[in-house]
């Protein structure tokens, strides 16, 4: 699995992908630091971190697109699969990786918070739970990615197809007003990531929350798995 991290995160990083996307999620948040530099109040840190949930949920689908869509197009998956390595290593080795580069992104985005520290008084916890549950939602967001990714051979359909889940899952919470039932209600709620990021917005480490998101990491590097199963062996 070490092995498989370290290629995929040197994929990244000797191609534009793994560049533009940190670029992208460094750029957006230093946009929105830049605001909160001129209101001059810290207090605003944690609606940065509010507001780039939107934007990075658009932003993963091109960290995950290439995942196997590519090694399916060139046809360097069969070398994978026919390595003396589980599955699940394979999967979860892609998965590090494309974690690895989101978090080398949201990691940059705590040196402006260090920055706007030295001349302020920040609520570090809000501060933390925000970037935990950047961590939490972005990982999620890469494992269904990831799924998607392992279903084609073409990098723009596994990005446009996550790209939609993903406009699912932000608008999903809003389908609430259309329902009448409440056990539909309050299963909407429970998928929706907007409700369940909202918790450590507000520096509360909810334990529901966090068991929702390693769920489905959990959920899709499994399904992800027995996808590249039946192919090993077909």
């Amino acid at each position: 699995m070490r092995a498989i991290t370290k290629r995929e995160l040197k994929a990244y990083f000797t191609s534009p992908i793994g560049y533009v996307c940190v670029a992208m999620i460094l750029a957006l948040y230093g946009y929105y630091f830049f605001q909160v530099l001129m209101l001059r109040s810290s207090s605003y840190i944690s609606s940065v971190y509010a507001t780039m949930f939107i934007w990075s949920m658009m932003i993963i689908p091109i960290i995950t697109m290439r995942s196997f869509s590519e090694e399916m197009r060139n046809r360097t998956d069969q070398a994978l699969l026919t390595a003396p390595v589980g599955v699940t290593s394979i999967v979860s080795g892609k998965f590090l990786a494309a974690l690895a580069v989101y978090a080398i992104a949201m990691v940059g985005t705590l040196i402006p918070v260090a920055v706007i520290g030295l001349f302020s008084a920040p609520e570090w916890a809000l501060i933390f739970g925000n970037f935990f549950g950047s961590l939490l939602y972005g990982a999620a967001m890469i494992s269904i990615g990831i799924f998607i990714s392992s279903l084609t051979q073409s990098q723009i359909v596994a990005a446009i197809g996550t790209f939609g889940i993903s406009i699912l899952l932000l608008v999903v919470d809003q389908l609430t007003g259309l329902v009448s039932n409440p056990a539909a209600v309050k299963l909407i709620g429970w998928l929706s990531f907007n409700t369940r990021y909202q918790p450590f917005t507000k520096g509360i480490f909810d334990l529901s929350s966090i068991v929702f998101f390693l769920s489905v990491i959990a959920v899709f590097i499994f399904l992800t798995a027995r996808k590249l199963e039946s192919r090993r062996w077909s």
